[in-house]
């Protein structure tokens, strides 16, 4: 018998020595995406995210006023609260220390005794012992009685018994943990990731203190980075942190608190001069970016009642046509945050709040408290309302455009841009699309392409800025008009007009490729702009990417090399030149994609074997919002500021 033939009978023979059951953190190590999304840089920032939850859930319940989170400079992480600390004392049931519980088992904790907890986030319970199950080492340390306790862990396995070390005057918890490299594709952390997830925190928790502290480099003067993010008022402040690039058009924001059946709903909102709806949600500290009740309560709640005052006021009278719920958002930034006891969740990342009764409890508290401050805030109510009445007769005009151009694409048969060359592949799963800087790069990548799975769609210039302009100047922008035509998905209807027929996608890789100066970085984020405020679910889908051309090409006598930064040429030039120098070597600089040849463009930025592709995804929609904005708005003063605090990683192109 052959081995092939064995092997065939071995994979037929399925019996109970099959059946793996897995112990404690074993299903964790083998299976770590099913408990933290992946294992790559998202999943390990969610680590840090699972252990500051378990204390702000001792915040929440008013145990904890601080939390300090520290990056080791092996990479390793501390966090450390002032809250009650893990009980130390046996567990009945499992014969030993409640610490060791909670750091072992999955499902076990504070959170599911209603007494302890009213409302958590988190992982729903396997938080910290899903981290300790994933980190090489934990160290755990627990101040609480006058007493320090401590135990260690290797693979989430205890090294030895909790043990008392001593005694200690304050309260609290400590987790120190190295993510185990063995399971995560990258262990370095990013500072400003967490510090955006800190931030936010801090906002959503008012009156805590959460400090930030990398000790991996030391500045100039020998200190260490560092930031301490606190927030007196809340989401006030975080309507105010957001909207820092956009004018606003009521002095302060509307804020709105109160709670029904046990569920705590807080809501600041803010309308600017901006034509971008922005509403960010959160559950117990989740950020539902999927939405839900509680942001479909919001809605109806705000619609109704800002229609019913500008009926009942008269304004709406000289209206020619109707207004939607589209209308009532443009212009305004809001944040919903609800604390619910058993929230449910659904949707594609289980980011999506399903609680049928949050919906009515959130359409109540905005109906009752939005009506009193209209009532009480006549000057603002007009300006909100006059917004409104604008956002309608833009949307009025912006439908005229859509519908020229979808009469065009219908007169013109196959409603494609004329520059779009084409591929020969129906299957979108199978198929991608650049969008090209320039008629000269949009040649040499036709002729590079593979034309059987490869489109390419030159783009003249630079397109419209859609942060600052307004709908209907959007659909009447040829190079936006080729975008939307090309990818085949509708451009809104009256009901929502940023719906995407998401089915009729052409290509599920969209890549935006431009020249590697200063102008084509401008170009990119122009396109990633409109595709951020206009076509979101292609980023959330994955389908958006940011192709890399190669910066330099190195020769010394019959030896090429491409290097696609200054640390590779760096490299190459050491070693091939004995003195460091680039005596004797020849460097090409490539400041745009029309300067490379088409076999170049392919075999360095084209080609599926060799190239490399960024891959948009959106970490903290929050932090996105603020950042387009930022860049992209009319204030000058915030995006200066962010200029000169990033001028040090900039390369001066010359």
């Amino acid at each position: 018998m052959t081995e092939e033939e064995k092997r065939e009978i071995a994979s037929n023979q399925y019996t109970a020595d099959n059946i793996q059951v897995l112990e404690g953190l074993e299903a964790v190590r083998k299976r770590p995406a099913m408990y933290i999304g992946d294992v790559n840089v998202r999943g390990l920032h969610h680590l840090v995210y699972e252990v500051v939850d378990n204390s702000i859930d001792e915040a929440m319940g008013g145990y904890c006023n601080k939390i300090d989170v520290f990056i080791r400079p092996d990479n390793s992480i501390s966090v450390e609260d002032n809250g009650r600390g893990i009980p130390t004392g046996l567990h009945e049931k499992e014969n030993r220390s409640a610490l060791e519980v909670v750091m072992t088992v999955l499902h076990a904790g504070g959170k599911f005794d209603k007494g302890s907890y009213k409302v958590s986030g988190g992982l729903h319970g396997v938080g910290v012992s899903c981290v300790n199950g994933l980190s090489s080492h934990l160290t755990a340390e627990v101040f609480r009685d006058g007493k320090e306790y401590i135990q260690e862990y290797e693979c989430g396995i205890p090294m030895y018994t909790v043990k008392e070390v001593g005694a200690s005057t304050k309260n609290g918890t400590k987790i120190t943990f190295m993510p185990d490299a063995t399971i995560f594709q990258t262990t370095v952390y990013d500072y400003s990731i967490l510090a955006s997830r800190m931030r936010e925190l801090a906002f959503l928790n008012r009156k805590i203190t959460i400090t930030l502290t990398d000790e991996r480099e030391l500045n100039d003067n020998g200190e260490v980075k560092s930031e301490v993010f606190h927030s007196e008022r809340g989401l006030p402040d975080f309507i105010q942190y957001l909207d820092e690039s956009r004018e606003k058009l009521i002095p302060e924001p509307i804020t709105i608190e109160g709670e029904r059946n046990d569920v705590p709903v807080e809501i600041s909102m803010q309308y600017n001069v901006s034509f971008s709806e922005n509403l960010h949600s959160y559950v117990n500290n989740i950020n539902t970016h999927e939405g839900g009740t509680h942001l479909a309560g919001f809605r109806r709640g705000l619609t109704r009642t800002l229609k019913s005052y500008a009926d009942k006021t008269g304004m709406l009278a000289k209206l020619k046509f109707d207004i939607n719920g589209d209308d009532f958002r443009e212009g305004l930034t809001a944040i919903i945050s609800v604390k619910v006891p058993e929230p449910q969740f659904e949707g594609q990342t289980k980011t999506k709040l399903g609680n049928n009764e949050i919906m009515g409890i959130v359409d109540q508290i905005v109906s009752e408290h939005l009506s009193n401050y209209l009532e009480e805030n006549p000057k603002e109510a007009r300006t909100i309302v006059n917004k409104v009445i604008l956002a309608a007769t833009a949307r009025h005009a912006a439908r005229k455009a859509r519908e020229l151009v979808q009469r065009k694409s219908v007169l013109t048969g196959s409603g494609l841009p004329g520059k779009l060359s084409d591929c020969s592949e129906r299957d979108p799963a199978k198929t991608e699309i650049y969008l090209v800087e320039g008629d000269s790069a949009g040649g040499t990548a036709k002729q590079g392409r593979d034309r059987r799975f490869q489109a390419i769609l030159p783009l003249r210039g630079k397109i419209l800025n859609v942060e600052k302009a307004m709908p209907h100047k959007i659909y009447e922008s040829e190079e936006i008009k080729n975008i939307f035509t090309a990818l085949g998905v509708n451009i809104g209807t009256d009901e929502d007009s940023k719906a995407l027929n998401i089915e009729k996608l052409r290509y599920h890789k969209i890549i935006i490729m431009t020249d590697a100066d200063i102008d084509g970085s401008h170009i990119a984020t122009l396109i990633m702009t409109f595709f951020f405020r206009y076509m979101m679910e292609l980023i959330e889908l994955g389908y958006i990417y940011i192709a890399t051309p190669p910066l330099y090409l190195l020769k010394k006598g019959k030896q090429e090399r491409y290097c696609w930064n200054e640390e590779e040429r760096e490299a190459l030039t050491k070693e091939w030149s004995n003195d460091g120098t680039e005596k004797g070597i020849h460097v090409q600089r490539y400041k745009g994609l029309g300067e490379m040849n088409a076999e170049q463009l392919w075999s360095t930025t084209m080609n599926p074997e060799f190239r490399t592709l960024r891959q948009v995804t959106i970490e903290n929609g929050v932090e996105a919002d603020h950042v387009f904005s930022m860049l992209m708005g009319d204030e000058v003063p915030p995006r200066r500021e962010f200029i000169e605090a990033n001028a040090k990683y900039a390369k001066i192109d010359v």
